[in-house]
Formats: structure tokens, C-alpha cells, sequence
């Protein structure tokens, strides 16, 4: 499975980057204490070399002399204590401190110097043995010293390595995630803006922006878009042809029922005529909505150029045919409009204002109440249309508004297309559909809430 693109190339960068300077860091370390640490060794030696020069042979018997002021001034140290001792070639302690250990087993000098690590009264020691001459035989001279300025030269050195080199991880690190996120940051804005997009918006991507390797994808996706867009307007155009051709036999085929239900026919033949009349009355409704579902969409035939229209002069102009059906279906349709201007389509608004009053007065039981509202809120421009019917549950409203579907159970003469349609308009429009609860939690209501008409609209004829 692959995953961030980010997140893999961090993790290709940074433990190479990291492993570098650690391995610098410990690099600079022992190079910088070795050197120091031989530094101090050569101190010593140096102190060892002058102790030699006071050992003196009289008679074959070696002999040490240091004044008490000189000796002060050997063990003399800021930091460390100081020891010698002088041995004979027999290995008796001629001068000094005696509990000095002796090189380990197979230590080798080098031109007449070991140095060794070694502890006595609990405390780390750092000895120089150094060879001398005694006549014909040879003394040892031990110089030692505690490790208290070693210890802490490391530590400096340490710190002095680390630090630096901590420092210039981190910031290597943030430079690294800093290259990273702004090398992607093309991808990351393309992926926003392909992200806003509504399912319905197939405009091709701009490719001027992007970087080179994105241009193919870019290009493979626009393609996509194009054929996409093709076939939404192939399939649209079928719908409005189609249903446009339904529309013309199917009002001959109404006309004609209703003059055959005119005349005085058998009853068994009027219960068939009023069946067809019926089914013909759905399948012009259908073939309407058809028709306006297809204008609706992206690339349908509505206008580019919504002109300012009130959402109460619609109203009021559907009202007289509306209050006549409500009656027949003996339903209280109610109006409390208010000046509601918006920019949109006064043919694509009646439709909408057509599947809400439609849908409200058919589901609405006898002796219910449905009431249409204008106007204008803080959140914008509104339609509403509200009833008393059974509702809708919260589960569903969401999947009421998907094309063809009806909840289970649902009676009447409904397609499923009615608030499919009002949504399209809706999006054609930049409104959004809020749907709730009636007054007193009953019923159903089914918000539109338009935004503010650009100042300078043109007023709709």
C-alpha cells in the first residue's frame, strides 16, 4: 500500500542525514580527546624526565635528591593530584608514594615511556612510567596523576562537539522537512482545488501552475473531464429530446381521454379510461420534470447570465393554480412572503417552487396545513415551504434528494425526482437545501437558502 508522498520522502531523507551527523559528531569527539589526552600525557612525561635528572648512583647505589620546595611544586596541580615514585632496577622504592601500581602484565615501552591506566585509594589514575639509566642498570620513574581535568576536558569537548553538531541536526532537519512540504506544496493546492470541486464541475485543471511532473497527470485527468463532460451533455441532450418528444403525444393522449370520459361511456370503460388519464397525467409530470432536471445540470440549456428575480412575485404568480389543487385535496395552503430578490432563473425558480408545493399538498393528509415562506435572513435569501405531514426522518433526508428514490413504504403517485430537481437548481443557483422539522416538530420542512443577488443584476422581464 503506498502511502504520503511526504512521509516517504522524510523517511528516505532524514535517518541518512541523521546517521551523518551522528557519525560526525562522534568523529569530532575523538579527534579532538586525543590529541588533549596525549597533551597531558606529555605534561607528565615531561615532570617524569625532570624527576630522573635528580637521581644520583654513589657507590652502585642509586640515590634520589629533591628539595622539599621542588616537590611542592610537582604535586602542585589546579585540578588533579599529583604522585611519583622512584624505584631501583630491583624494584624497591627508592623515593616517593609507594602504592603506585606497577605497568600490567606485557605492557611495552616505547622509547622508554608506558602510559597506563590504573587506580589506587579508589581514584582513577593516568601513570608514566618512564626508563632511566642507574649506572649500568636501569630505574623506573612513575608519574601519576588523578583524571579529574580529563573527565572534564572530555565533558567540554563533549559538549563542545555535540552541541554544534545537535544544532546543526535540527536545523538540517527542519530544512529538510521545510525543502520537502515546499516541494509538494503544488500537489497539496492541487489536491485542495480538485478537492472543492462539486461532482458536477468538470472544468479542465490549470496547468500553468503546476510543477513539470505533475503535468501529465494533469493532462490524463483534464482528458478525463473532457470525456466525462462529453457524455453528461450526450446524456442530457437524449433526456431533453426525449422527454420533449413525450411531451406533445402525451397532451393529445390527456386531451383525448378526457373528451372520451366526456361522452357517456360504460362504467367499465371509464374506470379504464380514468387509469389511462391518470398514468397520463404522471407521465407528462415526469416527462416535465425530465425536462427540467436536464436544464438544471451543468451544461444544460439554462442561462449563463441569472438575472435579479424576487422569490415572492414567483410565488405569488404559481399561487391561484396551487390554492385551487390544495383546496381539491381539502389542505390549508398558507403564504408569509416577504421581498426575497436573488440572482437566478424565474423558469428553473417556478419549478422549483412546483416540486415543493406539489410534494407538500400530495403527502399532506386531508385537514393538514402547508405554508410557503419568503424572505430574508442573516444566513441569507430564503424559500421555504413547510407542512404538517408525516416528515421525513433525519436518516433519510439526505438520500430524498438522490434522483429516482422514494422511502420505503411511501404512498402516492411520486417519481423521486422532485427534490432531486430542487437540489440541481439549488447548486445551478450557489443555494443550499436545509430540510427539518415543521412547527411543533411536525411534518416537514424544506429550507433554500439563496445567496445575495451581486449588486447590478439585471432585473429579470
Amino acid at each position: 500500500m503506498v502511502g504520503s508522498l511526504r512521509v516517504t520522502l522524510l523517511r528516505l531523507l532524514i535517518p541518512p542525514v541523521a546517521l551523518i551527523l551522528a557519525v560526525g559528531s562522534v568523529g569530532a569527539y575523538y579527534l579532538s580527546i586525543e590529541p588533549a589526552a596525549d597533551a597531558y600525557d606529555q605534561s607528565l612525561v615531561s615532570t617524569a624526565i625532570a624527576l630522573s635528572e635528580r637521581i644520583r648512583v654513589n657507590e652502585g647505589r642509586p640515590a634520589f635528591d629533591l628539595p622539599s620546595a621542588a616537590e611542592a611544586v610537582v604535586r602542585t596541580d589546579k585540578y588533579d593530584k599529583v604522585y611519583f615514585v622512584i624505584r631501583d632496577p630491583r624494584g624497591q622504592v627508592i623515593a616517593g608514594d609507594q602504592d603506585i601500581p606497577l605497568p600490567p602484565p606485557g605492557a611495552r615501552a616505547d622509547e622508554g615511556v608506558m602510559a597506563y591506566d590504573a587506580e589506587a585509594h579508589s581514584k582513577k589514575l593516568r601513570v608514566i612510567a618512564l626508563l632511566v639509566p642507574c649506572g649500568a642498570d636501569t630505574c623506573t620513574v612513575n608519574v601519576a596523576e588523578t583524571t579529574i581535568k580529563r573527565d572534564r576536558l572530555a565533558r567540554d569537548i563533549l559538549i563542545g562537539s555535540v552541541l554544534p553538531q545537535g544544532l546543526l541536526a535540527a536545523l538540517t532537519l527542519a530544512l529538510v522537512w521545510f525543502g520537502v512540504t515546499r516541494g509538494l506544496a503544488p500537489l497539496a493546492k492541487l489536491s485542495d482545488e480538485i478537492r472543492q470541486r462539486s461532482p458536477r464541475d468538470l472544468r479542465a485543471i490549470n496547468e500553468s501552475e503546476a510543477p513539470a511532473e505533475a503535468k501529465p497527470l494533469l493532462a490524463a485527468l483534464n482528458k478525463l473531464f473532457g470525456q466525462v463532460d462529453e457524455s453528461n451533455r450526450n446524456q442530457q441532450r437524449f433526456l431533453a429530446n426525449a422527454a420533449h418528444q413525450l411531451r406533445t403525444p402525451l397532451a393529445g393522449l390527456q386531451a383525448h381521454t378526457e373528451l372520451a370520459m366526456a361522452q357517456p361511456v360504460p362504467d367499465a370503460c371509464r374506470a379504464e379510461l380514468e387509469f389511462v388519464h391518470s398514468a397520463t397525467i404522471r407521465t407528462a409530470r415526469l416527462a416535465n420534470q425530465l425536462l427540467a432536471l436536464a436544464r438544471a445540470e451543468p451544461g444544460g440549456s439554462r442561462p449563463t447570465d441569472f438575472a435579479r428575480v424576487d422569490l415572492r412575485q414567483v410565488v405569488e404568480e404559481c399561487a391561484d393554480e396551487w390554492v385551487h389543487r390544495s383546496m381539491a385535496r381539502d389542505v390549508d395552503l398558507g403564504f408569509d412572503l416577504s421581498a426575497a430578490p436573488v440572482a437566478g432563473d424565474a423558469f428553473l425558480l417556478r419549478e422549483v417552487l412546483a416540486n415543493l408545493i406539489g410534494n407538500s399538498v400530495e403527502y399532506t393528509p386531508a385537514g393538514g396545513r402547508v405554508t410557503v415562506k419568503t424572505g430574508q435572513s442573516p444566513h441569507g435569501t430564503f424559500l421555504e415551504v413547510e407542512d404538517d405531514g408525516p416528515g421525513i426522518p433525519a436518516s433519510e433526508r439526505e438520500r430524498v434528494l438522490e434522483r429516482f428514490y422514494r422511502m420505503p413504504g411511501t404512498s402516492g403517485t411520486g417519481s423521486g425526482l422532485g427534490l432531486a430537481i430542487v437540489r440541481e437548481i439549488a447548486l445551478a443557483h450557489g443555494a443550499r437545501v436545509e430540510m427539518g422539522e415543521g412547527q411543533g416538530g411536525r411534518g416537514c420542512s424544506v429550507r433554500l437558502i439563496f445567496p445575495d443577488p451581486a449588486p447590478g443584476s439585471r432585473q429579470a422581464a
